[in-house]
């Protein structure tokens, strides 16, 4: 572990083989795991947690306070997983008492450069955020969902695993999982078939995925019945129920179907 030049606080916890570049500020009750990289000029704040193999680049301020005018100042904390990248100037914020008290970051995920994640976010293992996606509080985004750079997200909005959004959107209604999404309004452009196929989804499967929302977006029923016709016309599999309770769970409300 290098310290010259860094500022580690004596009750933070590093790990084993963890580099810690000059100008770095490591606060008090901070933990970081074994075989990190943390790069200069790097702020981690208390509560900060980060798991094993990660990388911090330059400029990243971790652990900072919530930018909510109902923040008292109260203790909260940030959970980031293992091997996970934070690129340059990359800002993530603790969580607040009136939501989760904390933030959390997945396994496997990639944060590009200037991307911001606010207090009470949710985000799945091997998700990628592009560059400068601002993410507002109370956000959830499920695993190996992939956000456009320059894209803004409004708060409490719920993004769907496996699920892809075009660059520079702007998301203020929920994303269905397995789908691809862009225009503005931020509407259905189809079943993310590339990125399912290269995580090993079969033809059979993709093309269940792609009936389903073939009845909930394009067959010109509003929500409710085209949710009683895919429950009742589609056999039970572990996707289509998955798809099932994510609309049903929605409060924002669902972004359009590309026909609208």
């Amino acid at each position: 572990m290098s310290q010259d030049l860094a500022y580690i606080h004596p009750g933070a916890k590093i790990g084993h083989s963890v580099r810690i570049e000059p100008f770095t500020y490591i606060a008090d009750q901070v933990v970081i795991g074994d075989h990190c990289q943390i790069g200069p000029n790097v702020t981690i704040k208390s509560g900060t947690t980060i798991g094993n193999n990660c990388q911090v680049y330059p400029g990243a301020v971790i652990g900072g306070e919530p930018q909510d005018l109902k923040f008292q100042g109260e203790e909260s904390t940030i959970t980031i997983g293992n091997d996970v990248i934070i690129r340059e100037c990359v800002t993530i914020n603790r969580g607040t008492a009136l939501d989760r008290g904390n933030t959390q970051i997945g396994n496997q995920v990639v944060l590009m450069a200037y991307t911001h994640i606010a207090h009470d976010c949710v985000i799945g293992d091997h998700a990628i955020l592009a560059n400068s996606v601002q993410m507002a509080g109370h956000v959830h985004i499920g695993e190996y969902a992939f956000i456009g750079g320059t894209t803004a997200v409004h708060q409490f909005v719920k993004i769907g695993g496996h699920s892809m959004i075009s660059g520079g959107s702007l998301v203020r209604k929920d994303v269905p999982p397995y789908v691809t999404a862009a225009r503005d309004p931020l509407s259905y452009m189809g079943v993310n078939s590339i990125g399912l196929r290269r995580r090993g989804y079969s033809n059979e499967k993709i093309n269940e995925l792609q009936d389903i929302y073939r009845i909930f977006y394009v067959s010109g029923l509003n929500n409710s019945d085209a949710l009683e016709k895919i429950k009742t016309e589609l056999k039970p599999t572990l996707e289509r129920d998955q798809i099932i309770r994510f609309i049903e769970d929605s409060s924002r409300g669902l972004m359009r179907g590309g026909q609208d």
